[in-house]
């Protein structure tokens, strides 16, 4: 299993720890106790500025961050020695797993887990994994990573039935469920070989921050404010979401290709861009059929552009290429099998969010479900 603190990679390493001892120090900015305060988003920023690494928080899939085909799950708790976090939210089958128990109810909560995790390794082309976790005690983090493995299914006992929930084994890990919460979680136990990184808190932290604020941080603040760098964009019908029931269009969108009318190519999709996206950012997109570069996550260069009436499809040239990164390699979808909105819920996304590097490049991400709905409703306000 790979480890982040060694002496392999030392340079990253000091910075590591000198960002986790310079942002825990202001811990009494948020509370008074000797226990440092280390918020997880904080937690992921430092990780990924220390080791270079990609930032796939936003993303909302398997993994917090990225180093080649390294996945990484990144988690920050008050140490406790025996430590039971969350590993995934499962809202969306809420009703359903509230009819399952027992083996059952364990063998289908392994199974959305394990679905999620084979997704994000599609989509980020990850070989590897690894939980990276800052347990945080009194005066001192304790670093140490965990195993990120699938759920063995086939090994699934001591399965125990609780008044809120389940708990079970694999052979290597312990997961338990709230139904309340519709949460899963694992067991995560501090090693005794847990590097220690020894903490200051400040008494008081808002007089450094007034100092650096008079003395360095000014300089730094810009004259202007960036525009708008991304939009989100849904992966279902919006007139059928209106009426609180979100599908994916039978003959449209990413499944244009059994649209009727004339021949067409089984790969023959595209992504619906809403006419709001384009009124609130007219500015975002090139015009309509400009090519320009969209990178998917694991790096690789699709050429896209826009077509249709008012600019309403994004589709790439090949337009099979689209239809080929989305449908075959992602989600796994045959040649003339529809794509539904249950198989889009069963991953826990709906939408995907489109980043403007510059006016020649993109970036294309997954988002969580509902993702779109916030977008617009955020701006709104």
């Amino acid at each position: 299993m790979r480890k982040f603190i060694d002496e392999k990679n030392l340079k990253s390493n000091n910075n590591y720890t000198n960002y986790l001892k310079a942002i825990c120090s202001l811990s009494r900015l948020f509370s008074e106790s000797n226990i440092p305060y280390l918020h997880y988003r904080i937690a992921e920023n430092i990780f990924c500025k220390a080791f270079n690494a990609e930032n796939l928080s936003r993303d909302d899939l398997a993994y917090d961050a990225r180093i080649g085909e390294i996945g990484i799950g990144l988690k920050t708790f008050i140490d406790k020695g025996t430590n039971q976090e969350k590993i995934t939210e499962l809202n969306m089958f809420s009703n359903q797993l509230r009819k399952l128990s027992g083996k059952k109810l364990a063998v289908t909560l392994s199974e959305l887990r394990n679905q999620r995790i084979e997704f994000a390794n599609r989509t980020y082309g990850i070989k590897s994994a690894v939980y990276h976790c800052v347990a945080r005690k009194k005066h001192q983090l304790n670093i140490f990573e965990s195993d990120y493995d699938l759920i063995d299914i086939a090994n699934i006992k001591k399965i125990k039935t609780q008044g809120a929930g389940i708990s079970f084994e694999d052979g290597k890990n312990e997961y338990s469920f709230n139904f309340s919460k519709t949460t899963l979680f694992k067991k995560f136990y501090t090693p005794q070989n847990a590097t220690l990184i020894s903490i200051e808190i400040l008494d008081d932290p808002l007089q450094l921050i007034l100092h650096l604020f008079n003395q360095q941080i000014k300089r730094f603040i810009k004259e202007k404010i960036a525009g708008v760098n991304f939009v989100i964009l849904p992966l279902y019908s919006l007139r059928e979401s209106k009426m609180g029931h979100k599908i994916v269009p039978e003959k449209s969108g990413l499944n244009q290709w059994n649209a009727g009318g004339r021949p067409r190519d089984k790969s023959e999709v595209y992504i619906p861009i809403p006419k709001i996206i384009h009124n609130k950012y007219p500015q975002f997109f090139p015009r309509r059929e400009t090519s320009f570069n969209l990178y998917v996550p694991t790096g690789e260069k699709l050429s896209a552009k826009l077509c249709q009436e008012n600019s309403k499809a994004l589709m790439t040239n090949p337009n099979n290429a689209l239809a080929d990164w989305l449908l075959r390699r992602l989600l796994k979808l045959k040649e003339g099998e529809l794509l539904t909105y249950d198989r889009l819920k069963l991953l826990g996304i709906d939408s995907v969010r489109i980043t403007k590097i510059d006016k020649q490049n993109y970036k294309i991400n997954f988002t969580k479900i509902d993702s779109y709905e916030n977008f617009i409703e955020e701006r709104n306000e």
